[in-house]
This record gives C-alpha cells, sequence and structure tokens, in this order.
C-alpha cells in the first residue's frame, strides 16, 4: 500500500520490465485527478485551493476523479503484453479486469454487477467527471459505476487504474469546476457505493485476480 500525495502516486514511472502486480494507494490528502488529455479550464482553481484539495493529472484518460480520505480505493494493475489477458484491442482490453472486479466485490456481498462490452457511452459531463461516462470494462450495478477505469499503455505493457468510491459525494465535485459546471442533480446517484473495509476489498481483489 503506498500512502501519501495523489500526485506522487500518479508521477510513478511504469517499469520497462512490467510484471503483473498491484499497486494499491491510500490517499492522504485531498485531489482532484484530471485525465491526460482534460483541458485545465474545467476546473476552477481558486476554488480547489480554498477546500485543500490539489489538483493533478494522471498519464491514463477519462474525466476526473475526485480522491478524497477514506472516500475512495485507488489500485493500479499491472499487465505486460506478454501475459494470455493481454489484447491489442483497446476497446476489449479491461473486460478482464472489470470480471476480477466483479467476482471479488461478489464474494463481498454486491450482487448483480454486469462489465460493460460495449463502445464508450458518454453524457453531459463524462469529459468532466469519470463517473459521468462508461468504459469498455468498467464495472455496473442498474446503470451506475461501481469501479471505474482508465489506462496507459507502452510498449511494454499497461497499466490500469481503477477507482471505487467508498462514499460518493456529489455536493464535493460540483464546487471544483469552473463554468458551465455540473450540478448536484448532475451527478448524484452515479456511483454505487461500496462501504467496505478496503483490507476487506484488497483481499477479496487478490484472490479473484489469482483465479483470472
Amino acid at each position: 500500500m503506498h500512502r501519501g500525495g495523489a500526485g506522487e502516486f500518479h508521477a510513478r514511472e511504469i517499469p520497462a520490465l512490467i510484471t503483473p502486480g498491484v499497486w494499491w494507494f491510500d490517499v492522504r490528502s485531498s485531489a482532484l485527478v484530471l485525465g491526460s488529455s482534460q483541458p485545465l479550464h474545467h476546473v476552477d482553481i481558486e476554488s480547489c485551493a480554498q477546500r485543500g484539495v490539489d489538483v493533478v493529472r494522471r498519464r491514463s484518460g477519462g474525466g476526473a476523479v475526485l480522491l478524497e480520505p477514506g472516500d475512495v480505493l485507488w489500485a493500479d494493475v499491472l499487465l505486460p503484453v506478454t501475459d494470455p489477458r493481454w489484447t491489442s484491442d483497446i476497446g476489449r482490453s479491461a473486460w478482464w479486469l472489470g470480471e476480477v472486479w466483479g467476482e471479488a466485490l461478489s464474494s463481498l456481498g454486491v450482487i448483480g454487477t454486469d462489465v460493460h462490452r460495449g463502445a464508450m457511452v458518454r453524457s453531459a459531463w463524462s469529459d468532466h467527471v469519470c463517473f459521468a461516462g462508461v468504459g469498455g470494462g468498467e464495472l455496473m450495478l442498474d446503470g451506475r459505476k461501481v469501479v471505474g477505469i482508465s489506462q496507459r499503455r507502452t510498449r511494454a505493457g499497461a497499466r490500469f487504474q481503477c477507482a471505487l468510491y467508498r462514499h460518493w459525494r456529489a455536493d464535493a465535485h460540483v464546487p471544483l469546476f469552473a463554468d458551465p459546471a455540473p450540478v448536484v442533480a448532475d451527478l448524484v446517484g452515479l456511483a454505487v457505493e461500496v462501504d467496505v473495509d478496503a483490507l476487506d476489498v484488497m483481499a477479496a481483489f487478490a484472490e479473484a485476480l489469482e483465479h483470472s
């Protein structure tokens, strides 16, 4: 488990020689993590500073993810190109990982999830907020996102970045964005809250990953 600031964690380089593994991250301060190509003008920098929310950028795509201590679990899954689970088809590349998450969370009582296997689903605010859209491999339950997944690929393999909310606070997101910005009604209910102890999630995920 890595503990510290989001900027430090996202700056970690993908190894030149990748071995399958998981980096778990325990955020110690609040951060709004922007996707690799997300415009900075989406963000109200002054409001973020007033609320003690760092603005950092990850190297994988998608909309912003708000990381707050105790509210979100973040895991990066490393997969080399030599692994049998690897596929060069980006649209399908995270399907296996969504299945792993589904098995892990099912063992913890989160029943009825399914892996999104279709095209990217966008909404009015998906360019701003990761959980407002749906990508391949992401885990869903009754139209709401359980696990968000983005990825960065190199010649050596991929770094899949996964977010799971224990507590989803739409009201905490809204003030961080510049106008035109979403309102609470746009974001409430986007995520399935999985209020399970982090160590239990880690253990269940490790068990499911071993059998994937």
